[in-house]
């Protein structure tokens, strides 16, 4: 496989694009209906395009003998759920708020990972990360205050 497809950093990035088209898309799309259905719809086209991904990659089947882990099958169903809670808020603040103001701030999960990742995973943080942490932090601040003038 190519290696720019095994490069973390490349389907980051990718992720944040994504991210940022998901906003302005979003935003356009809840501009005349319900957040909540809104989020509905977005949930299943997700759904829809996951599936096709999984069935052209003959993913379904898992090697024989092995069964679903139950610790893993449990954190990715809470993981579930804070994502749908995740998009409903979001959509709500989209429906609400300007893209460019609600962004920022729904990007300081960016801090709460790095502060939890240390707690709860033992992740270490460097004088870089932060740094960085804390600057994101400032710019969603500064983003989302309203605007003076």
């Amino acid at each position: 496989m190519s290696a720019i497809f095994q490069n973390w950093q490349a389907w980051a990035l990718a992720s944040a694009v994504f991210a940022a088209l998901t906003a302005l898309f979003g935003k356009i799309g809840v501009s005349k209906l319900n957040s909540d259905l809104a989020t509905f719809i977005r949930t299943v086209v997700i759904l829809a395009l996951v599936g096709a991904i999984v069935t052209a990659r003959k993913e379904w089947i898992r090697p024989e003998g092995e069964g679903l882990p139950l610790r893993s099958v449990v954190f990715l169903v809470l993981s579930g759920i804070a994502t749908g809670l995740s998009w409903l808020c979001y959509y709500r603040a989209l429906q609400l708020g300007d893209a460019s103001r609600v962004a920022p701030i729904d990007k300081l999960s960016v801090v709460l990972v790095v502060v939890l990742a240390a707690l709860f995973l033992g992740e270490k943080i460097t004088w870089q990360v932060g740094i960085g942490v804390a600057l994101i932090a400032t710019g969603a601040i500064l983003v989302a205050l309203p605007a003076k003038g």
